[in-house]
């Protein structure tokens, strides 16, 4: 059984393209974590998608529903 789910993904490249980076790869490795290299060498890591949704919440709260 996958540890992510494509929604994780899909919310996780969302939110870095909503912040104005450009992603150079991600990576998912066999915990389901999921790290985003960005174009400038930058990495973010996502460990746990409730993370990930509190985030994006908070984006969104901020910016307005993209």
């Amino acid at each position: 059984m996958s540890k992510f789910r494509q929604q994780d993904v899909t919310r996780a490249l969302k939110g870095a393209i909503a912040a104005g980076v450009e992603i150079a790869r991600v990576e998912i490795d066999p915990t389901g974590k999921i790290v985003i290299q960005l174009s400038s060498g930058e990495v973010k890591e996502q460990a746990a998608p409730d993370d990930l949704d509190r985030e994006l919440a908070q984006f969104e709260a901020h910016h307005g529903k993209g």
